[in-house]
């Protein structure tokens, strides 16, 4: 298990390295998709591998958790992880870290019927802390976390996205 120390460290020696070497910050990541049973993905990252889907009722198999709870999930563990790390650093003990992120969606827009944003329309995420520390100093750790946070960071601006189709012939069995 990570203690407070063994993230203090490893942040600090990370930072350290990219700042000696800026170009040991910059990588790019690849996440496999594959689509199967119609609705059904998928996901492959290095070791890890899930499934994730769409409900019985939007037409899928219900075989994992939808996109729209990974996105809330990845900004809810983001923020939690940052939480840890920068009071680990500012020495700030911490107890419990719960995080619930909720999105406004309208259908609408996902199923075509007008032209409105197929997207969310809102996030907001409610922190619970545990901690002996000050109402202060939390504050700085959540302060410091949320404007370092990667995910975070990614939801409140507009990132350029590109993309590029290979279309392929399947061969014929005989």
């Amino acid at each position: 298990m990570a203690d407070t120390s063994t993230i203090k460290n490893a942040f600090l020696r990370n930072r350290k390295a990219v700042t000696l070497k800026p170009n040991l910050g910059k990588s790019t990541a690849r996440t496999k998709i594959r689509l199967f049973n119609g609705t059904t993905c998928e996901v492959e990252h290095k070791h890890w591998s899930f499934k994730v889907d769409i409900g019985k009722t939007e037409g899928g198999n219900d075989a994992g958790p939808g996109p729209g709870i990974l996105e809330r999930g990845a900004l809810g563990s983001c923020l939690a992880i940052a939480y840890s790390q920068q009071a680990a650093l500012m020495g700030v003990p911490i107890h419990d870290i719960e995080i619930i992120v909720e999105s406004d969606m309208d259908a609408r827009g996902m199923l075509g019927i007008d032209d409105r944003s197929p997207g969310f329309k809102e996030l907001r995420y409610k922190v619970f802390i545990q901690s002996p520390a000050d109402e202060k100093e939390v504050m700085k750790v959540i302060q410091k976390a949320d404007s370092l946070s990667p995910v975070l960071d990614d939801f409140k601006r507009a990132i350029p996205v590109s993309r590029e189709v290979i279309l392929t012939e399947k061969e014929l069995q005989d």
